[in-house]
């Protein structure tokens, strides 16, 4: 049997109608689970990951990210990552689905929460570096924390308004840094592009494809796609399909040649050359090296 990437759907034992959990992170890398969180694994559901105390680092679709004291990563629904172990590392991971943010929020401040959690839009990594700001926000998160804990009639409802409050306030600080989501009247346009990309990457990777399937034409998917991430649409397309390329060569035990035809290649020669294209190296090699 083949070995795939392993995907982790949402699950809370102790509340499973309330599409949220809050876990302490020194505890769940201490847990007995039925999966190795030290491996590539995929999520089907968001994640804040906060750092108060310790450091170490964090993968996120194969890209190591650096925390210490003072560190937020956002995690979207359908992206790889993996712990590694860190001594004396405390933090709270936030865990929930659409559902949990579609039961309270307005269409616009789901689609303005759900961009915060988008690496294609935004840098994965948040800072605080003023100690007031850090000390604010650790307070949230345990007055989060306590009303979760709670289990009364009011507890889901005010448990979504703070993680609303908590979403806001990373707004705020990746907006100071630099690292803002950009405001586009194609939003939601590229977002559905987006997904079907996602969904779709290995099926076809022609423009045509996806702007026929948006009713769209070509030249209004460019400009709806470089509104958004200054991109053009076939190197969005690339992306994502070479992202999707590196966790099948990296998580599973496909031969080359089979990932060459799940991918969308008839000719395992013509993968070599796309894949070279964008790495400069070989599948082969590339999965050596990781």
């Amino acid at each position: 049997m083949k070995k795939e990437i392993l995907k982790i759907d949402f699950k809370n034992q102790n509340n499973p109608k309330s599409f949220f959990d809050i876990v302490k992170i020194e505890e769940l890398l201490e847990r007995d689970l039925d999966h190795n969180i030290s491996k590539n694994h995929l999520v089907k559901f968001y994640i804040i990951f906060f750092v108060y105390k310790g450091q170490g680092y964090h993968t996120i679709d194969f890209t190591d990210y650096k925390y210490a004291e003072g560190t937020v990563l956002l995690i979207r629904k359908d992206q790889i990552h993996k712990f590694s172990r860190s001594t004396n590392l405390k933090g709270y991971l936030l865990v929930f689905t659409e559902e949990f943010i579609n039961g309270h929020l307005n269409r616009k401040e789901v689609l303005k929460s759900m961009q915060l959690f988008n690496n294609s839009l935004s840098f994965p990594k948040i800072k605080f570096n003023n100690k007031k700001e850090l000390s604010d926000f650790t307070s949230v998160i345990k007055q989060l924390d306590a009303e979760y804990q709670s289990k009364d009639d009011f507890s889901i409802g005010i448990t979504r308004s703070l993680l609303h409050v908590i979403i806001t306030k990373l707004f705020r600080i990746k907006s100071r840094v630099g690292h803002s989501v950009k405001g586009s009247k194609y939003m939601s346009q590229f977002l559905e592009f987006q997904s079907l990309v996602d969904r779709d990457c290995f099926k076809s990777k022609k423009v045509q494809y996806y702007s026929k399937l948006m009713g769209v034409s070509t030249k209004t998917l460019n400009n709806i796609v470089n509104d958004v991430v200054n991109n053009s649409t076939k190197a969005f397309i690339d992306e994502i399909s070479m992202l999707r390329i590196k966790a099948l060569l990296i998580s599973t035990d496909y031969s080359i040649k089979e990932i060459s035809y799940i991918s969308g290649f008839n000719d395992p020669t013509n993968f070599y050359k796309y894949f070279k294209k964008f790495t400069g190296s070989s599948p082969e090699v590339f999965r050596k090296a990781h």
